[in-house]
């Protein structure tokens, strides 16, 4: 009885929001408010902990951290998860989402409804989650609480007297929106009677002590020295130690059913931890695995490679242990002429990227050279076989493609009414195909597209912005893949293929993104006792093309006066060793160049 009365008190939530709607802020007067963290040891943003979270001001890591609260005489115990906001980053939510029994839905009261704001909402009644609808930052000068509130109504269908206003910054209304959360967010279900049966929703790696494995607690107890099985990697390990967040680690004697908390057993090997499997007891455990996540598909596609080449094996422990702390990721080794060995990676978009690269340098002390992203093609053979690349080299012959097929995304962009017109005339550049307008008020309407995934990840966010003076946001859903005129541009050095600097791209653009290569190439390539020809080519044709000029000697200058033949031959004898050399000499391309392409697609 005793543990059924426990399991009641009991909440599991998390905050949804878009980026920068002040969810970290929120959990920081959560904290205050339950007095979980002393005063001596409290600092702002409390639940990022990484340095780039703080640095960026965004969350990247989904945090945990459990609560006591006391209502009407009755102590509850709330279990608080974090989420991101950033698209890139919406696999934590769809994890922390199946940890939870609510979610707090919040929107800028001076930003209005935003495009991740919608995704979020979508995914959280997916899970048949209790929504609680937020306003925040009410305490702006610019602040709309009640025309926010208007289009949540609009938007999701939700009572407008269940819509709570509250302040993260002052503290105002929190403890309202604390009883709300008692009120409205059910208690977990489960039986600490049945066999265990736990969600692993996250983990992390310590040098010293190993996987340290994030776990919801749907049905049984687990305690230390319990032999445990990970069903879906048959891994047998015995718990060492359990323990919850507050938000540092902190050992308990057992996590029971509707609990969130961690759990050491002594793992070694990383691959032993899969996101999204089942723990259960190796003895009398659960036959039926909990139902887990859908694996994210990377859709951007970069090599990674050391700066120094003897860092390789350094760079692979480096990635094991990332991607145990970020799934969404995946790599494999892949070597080049220009870069060496390195690793190809993917990723959920460049800001994924970019996160990732940071944190190898941070965490991990080796210095990343990354190349051009790309996406992933789909190519149909002349004999109807489909074969999926990630890398331009890795297209087959040009004579048995029969058709070459990109990934298309669903583009939603919600933007001020006032700059429809310039985000229409922006996505129409980039291939984009209209599908619907809907207006949340009269100031604010969302714009829905298909668009290839392409023209979306090198500078579409940041010329959006510039479109809309920074108003507009945007979210985009991958939906599969489909026929285009696409082309393979080899770039050529001194007439060599160089596989790091070839790329598909429509045909339309084929021409002017060459030239742009080139003539970036033609200004960080070092000038050699010969000329450079710099080229790009489709198949056999060239379709641009620059020269890096070689270094001149005047090989006439002794020469005073006297007949022109002896000039001449001076200069045919120069003009024979240049082409000797040439057809022997070796061009270095510097890493420099490699950046600047980057820098120039971006």
């Amino acid at each position: 009885m005793q543990d059924k009365k426990k399991r009641k008190s009991i909440r599991n939530f998390c905050i949804i929001a878009h980026i920068d709607h002040g969810k970290s802020t929120l959990a920081d007067r959560m904290l205050q408010l339950t007095k979980s963290v002393s005063e001596r040891d409290f600092h702002d943003l409390m639940l990022d902990d990484m340095d780039l979270e703080r640095e960026r001001g965004i969350t990247i890591k989904a945090s945990c951290v459990r609560m006591f609260y006391e209502k009407d005489g009755q102590e509850y115990e709330l279990n608080l998860i974090d989420t991101p906001g950033h698209v890139d980053f919406s696999y934590e939510v769809s994890r922390a989402l199946k940890a939870c029994e609510g979610a707090l839905l919040l929107v800028d009261a001076s930003q209005g409804i935003e495009a991740q704001t919608v995704v979020n909402y979508h995914h959280a009644v997916e899970q048949n989650l209790a929504i609680l609808p937020v306003v925040t930052k009410i305490d702006l000068p610019m602040a709309q609480p009640i025309e926010t509130m208007t289009e949540i109504e609009q938007s999701f269908a939700l009572d407008p007297d269940e819509i709570l206003p509250v302040s993260g910054k002052t503290g105002r209304y929190v403890g309202d929106l604390m009883d709300a959360i008692v009120e409205k967010v059910p208690p977990p279900s489960g039986n600490p009677e049945e066999p265990l049966s736990a969600l692993i929703f996250d983990s992390t790696y310590d040098d010293y002590r190993g996987v340290i494995v994030f776990v919801r607690v749907f049905n049984g107890v687990l305690r230390a020295g319990d032999d445990i099985l990970m069903m879906g990697a048959s891994a047998r390990y015995e718990v060492s130690e359990t323990g919850v967040f507050t938000p540092s680690m902190m050992a308990v004697d057992q996590l029971e059913a509707g609990q969130v908390g961690y759990v050491i057993a002594n793992i070694k090997n990383i691959r032993d931890v899969v996101i999204g499997d089942t723990l259960t007891h190796l003895k009398n455990g659960t036959s039926e695995p909990l139902p887990g996540y859908i694996e994210p598909k990377p859709v951007v596609f970069s090599g990674f490679y050391p700066e120094i080449n003897q860092d390789f094996a350094s760079l692979r422990a480096a990635l094991e242990k990332l991607s145990l702390n970020d799934s969404s990721f995946d790599y494999e080794p892949e070597s080049s002429e220009a870069m060496g060995f390195g690793f190809r990676c993917g990723f959920l978009g460049l800001l994924h990227m970019e996160i990732i690269q940071q944190r190898l340098e941070r965490e991990s002390q080796i210095s990343v050279v990354q190349t051009a992203p790309n996406v992933s093609y789909e190519i149909i053979t002349a004999d109807g076989k489909t074969v999926r690349i990630d890398k331009p080299s890795q297209m087959p012959d040009r004579g048995i493609i029969e058709a070459i097929r990109e990934p298309f995304t669903l583009l939603k962009i919600i933007t001020p009414s006032e700059y429809v017109g310039n985000v229409m005339k922006l996505v129409e550049n980039r291939r984009g195909e209209y599908v619907k307008t809907e207006f949340f008020s009269d100031q604010r309407a969302m714009l829905e597209y298909n668009i290839p995934l392409a023209e979306i990840i090198y500078d579409f966010f940041d010329r959006l912005k510039s479109g809309s003076r920074g108003h507009a946001t945007m979210d985009y859903e991958w939906t599969g893949y489909r026929e285009s005129d696409l082309v393979k541009v080899d770039i050529l050095v001194n007439e060599t293929s160089v596989d790091a600097l070839s790329f598909i791209c429509h045909r339309d653009k084929s021409e002017s993104r060459g030239r742009q290569v080139a003539k970036t190439l033609k200004q960080h390539i070092e000038r050699h006792m010969f000329a450079i020809p710099i080229q790009a080519a489709i198949g056999g044709k060239i379709i641009a093309r620059e020269t890096v000029p070689a270094q001149k000697k005047n090989v006439t200058a002794k020469c005073y006066g006297g007949d022109i033949t002896r000039k001449r031959k001076l200069w045919a004898r120069q003009k024979e060793g240049k082409n000797r050399m040439k057809s022997v000499g070796n061009v270095s391309i510097p890493q420099k160049a490699f950046m600047a392409i980057l820098d120039a697609d971006e």
